[in-house]
């Protein structure tokens, strides 16, 4: 199999790319990947070094809202695993713009590109951030869109286009929105990686409001397995819902991640929380799990420990990529 992978430098893009390059993932062995990056502050080639002399890799330098750069590396691909989009929510609150224009355009440009090369099969990687909030229970797929931020506005509107030219064009698309990922090579400027950073250096960690935010935690390589599941078994047209099963509060998980530093409270600076900042997301495995046979494996006790022990491992790979952050 041949397949692009947008967004192949990024965090949970280039894990999807060394698991399949190295035959990890189920039915992987053999298939041939090019990758798609435009290279932006979250993309970094340092996170492909292990496959950059593979034979079956390939590295593209380019935007997917370029519709010519598209259009040639779209050209005799089987599959599409589309990663690639802007997802820092804080990032979204000061300028949207950029979050539009790769995440709803850039979308576009490989829908038209993917149709009009006959590509086989369009996963589209989204969120459950497109759901807005949820007080009690768990999302189905069948449950509405109702996203609160720009960055969840633009992902809720690259689904509903990836399922339109399903429903219009006949494109071999599928859905899959995940929780939150954690995991190596995850960009410092998210929770995990920020505060283990921030703790190996002695510096405090900043805690939104009350802490009562609540997120279900999803090792990066339990979402790549089921994205490859559901891209060699997914039915065309559906959304697949994809979680890790450890719901913590923002707190809770604080906690565990100053105990893992061997950090007390007294680290921890509240600041301001959020504009209008999702309580609580959860997502309904079900249909996953029935269909494709998809449970997370990666109990997060042993998923958190060793992502720390990557981080302190690995201050070379971190550290230009924070002194490069902008102080919020």
């Amino acid at each position: 199999m041949r397949i692009l992978v947008t967004g192949g430098a990024g965090f949970i893009g280039s894990e999807f790319v060394r698991s399949t390059l190295g035959g990890e993932l189920p039915g992987s062995a053999g298939t041939r990947v090019t990758v798609l990056d435009r290279l932006t502050y979250s993309g970094n080639p340092a996170n492909l070094a292990a496959v950059a002399d593979h034979p079956d890799y390939r590295f593209v330098h380019g935007d997917i809202a370029d519709p010519v750069i598209v259009d040639e590396v779209t050209a005799g691909q089987d599959a599409i695993v589309h990663f690639a989009a802007e997802t820092h929510v804080d990032r979204s609150i000061v300028s949207a713009a950029e979050f539009v224009r790769t995440n709803v355009l850039g979308t576009q440009t490989l829908l038209e590109a993917a149709d009009r090369n006959g590509v086989g099969r369009f996963v589209h990687v989204s969120t459950d951030e497109v759901y807005g909030s949820i007080e009690h229970g768990s999302w189905t797929e069948r449950s509405p869109v109702a996203p609160n931020m720009p960055y969840a506005a633009a992902k809720a509107g690259a689904d509903l286009l990836a399922l339109a030219w399903h429903r219009t064009r006949g494109l071999d698309i599928v859905v899959t929105r995940c929780t939150n990922n954690y995991g190596h090579y995850q960009y410092p400027e998210k929770i995990i990686p920020l505060f283990v950073t921030n703790l190996f250096d002695g510096r405090p960690v900043p805690l939104y409001g009350d802490g009562r935010n609540s997120r279900d935690w999803l090792h990066v390589s339990d979402h790549c397995r089921a994205i490859q599941l559901v891209l060699r078994g997914g039915r065309a047209g559906e959304v697949y819902h994809i979680g890790g099963g450890t719901e913590l509060t923002n707190r809770e998980l604080t906690g565990r991640l100053l105990a893992a530093c061997g950090a007390g409270w007294d680290m921890v600076t509240r600041v301001p929380d959020r504009q209008g900042h999702d309580l609580r997301y959860s997502l309904d495995i079900t249909k996953i799990r029935e269909e494709l046979g998809y449970e997370p494996r990666v109990a997060f006790e042993d998923g958190l420990a060793a992502t720390v022990a990557w981080y302190r491992a690995n201050r070379p790979w971190w550290e230009p990529l924070k002194s490069a952050l902008v102080p919020s």
